[in-house]
C-alpha cells in the first residue's frame, strides 16, 4: 500500500507480473485484481522489454502499474520533487 496518498500516488498500484507471453502481459495487483497491460508498439517490438518482464516475474517484483490506463510507468516508483 502507497503511504503518500497524494493525487499522484492515487493513480499508481502495485502489482506482481503473473504471466507474460507475448504480446500479453497479466499482473495482480495488491487488491487481487487481474489486468492486461496495455504495451506500446515500441516494448512490442522490443526484445530486450520482453526479457526484462520474464525477469521481474521469476523475481516476483512488485511494479507500478497506471489505473487508468493499466501501462507500466516510465518514472517508476518515483515521484516529482516540488
Amino acid at each position: 500500500m502507497l503511504l503518500d496518498q497524494s493525487s499522484i500516488s492515487k493513480n499508481v498500484v502495485a502489482a506482481q507480473i503473473t504471466k507474460v507471453f507475448y504480446p500479453h502481459i497479466i499482473v495482480r495487483t495488491e487488491t487481487g485484481d487481474y489486468w492486461s497491460l496495455e504495451i506500446s508498439e515500441g516494448e512490442r517490438s522490443d526484445s530486450v522489454f520482453w526479457e526484462e518482464m520474464r525477469r521481474i516475474l521469476k523475481a516476483a517484483l512488485w511494479i507500478p502499474v497506471g489505473k487508468k490506463y493499466h501501462q507500466l510507468l516510465d518514472n517508476g516508483w518515483m515521484a516529482p520533487t516540488y
